[in-house]
């Protein structure tokens, strides 16, 4: 995750990031509604414009646009954040995510069929969910303060996705995965936290968070 609230104006300004991140503080709680009411707006009307991009942007831009998911690690999060800001949205308000994942994938290989061999193709979508509930978030929070190992998703899950506030903790352990492939993710999540990261072996992580 990005929180670098220097960045050029996106459907957020640099202010609507400060105040996302706690970094601006507001003295009347009018100033607050107000901001949020304006970051509200701009996401909407921000989704509503995904609607130009796709009939209206040249394809050539769309191209150099993408071309940074193949060296670009924080532009791959943001498409994983902006598909699962999707789906919990949808969730919330009991609208099935295959309402506008199911035509979105047949309209997209359908155009892509014609644009790159001048063929039509019939495009059959499954889309299936299957959620096991392992543990929960006050699980995670209690094996934290208990020293034990917790796994970078799910103090991802805590942090980010449950609004837990972790700075009580000096020091958290993680389990990482033996391919290293959690790597990005623990750095992310320091710097997020504004924790030290140190690695004792291949597959162990700690964070040691500094709450001054």
């Amino acid at each position: 995750m990005n929180t670098d609230t220097d960045r050029e104006r996106g459907i957020l300004s640099p202010a609507d990031r400060e105040y996302l991140l706690d970094e601006r503080e507001m003295s009347h709680e009018q100033s607050k509604r107000n901001a949020e009411a304006r970051i509200r707006r701009r996401i909407t009307d921000g989704i509503v414009d995904f609607g130009l991009f796709v009939h209206y942007l040249e394809r050539t831009d769309r191209q150099q646009v993408f071309a940074q998911a193949t060296t670009d690690e924080a532009f791959v999060d943001g498409l994983t954040a902006m598909v699962a800001f999707a789906y919990i949205g949808l969730k919330e308000h009991g609208i099935d995510f295959e309402r506008v994942l199911v035509p979105a994938v047949r309209s997209a290989e359908e155009a892509y069929a014609v644009e790159q061999s001048s063929t039509n193709v019939t495009v059959d979508v499954h889309f299936d969910v299957e959620t096991t509930v392992n543990t929960t978030l006050e699980g995670i929070d209690g094996r934290i303060t208990a020293g034990e190992l917790v796994t970078p998703r799910e103090l991802f899950s805590l942090v980010i996705e449950g609004g837990r506030d972790v700075a009580n903790h000096d020091r958290i352990r993680l389990r990482l995965a033996d391919d290293g492939s959690d790597r990005n993710h623990v750095e992310r999540l320091a710097a997020y936290l504004e924790a030290e990261v140190r690695y004792p072996t291949a597959s162990r992580a700690v964070l040691e968070i500094d709450d001054d």
